[in-house]
């Protein structure tokens, strides 16, 4: 398993343009959108949907990437896997699997309520 996410993650690392595209681009894309949503939305509840939108995609999704799991990812890169016994790599992934996991699943229901909200917000318009 530890090899397996070295290799991912070292492809991510290694700027791969499409998930470059997909990960920054939902940012700028989310941040274009609040912009033109707060200049063209009069107030009332569509605005606030889309700043709620926002406010959870950034602050739930992107905010946890960069705090918690990167900094996971970046430290697992480091385990040397030739030569560790298994109990190093049993506590290894032991100290990266739960937390990353927890943070994971947050992130992917905060993204789903982000997407929720857009869908509602776009079905008030």
């Amino acid at each position: 398993m530890i090899r397996a996410f070295q290799v991912m993650d070292r492809v991510i690392q290694n700027n791969q343009p499409v998930f470059m595209l997909a990960w920054v681009g939902s940012v700028v894309a989310l941040l274009a959108t609040l912009v033109l949503g707060l200049v063209q939305i009069e107030d009332g509840p569509a605005l606030s949907l889309l700043v709620a939108a926002a406010a959870v995609y950034l602050l739930g999704v992107q905010l946890p990437t960069a705090v918690v799991n990167i900094p996971l990812n970046n430290r697992l890169q480091l385990v040397e896997l030739d030569g560790a016994g298994d109990d190093t790599l049993a506590a290894e992934r032991a100290a990266f699997e739960t937390r990353w996991n927890r943070w994971n699943r947050i992130r992917a229901l905060l993204a789903i309520t982000t997407t929720a909200l857009l869908l509602v917000l776009l079905l008030q318009t």
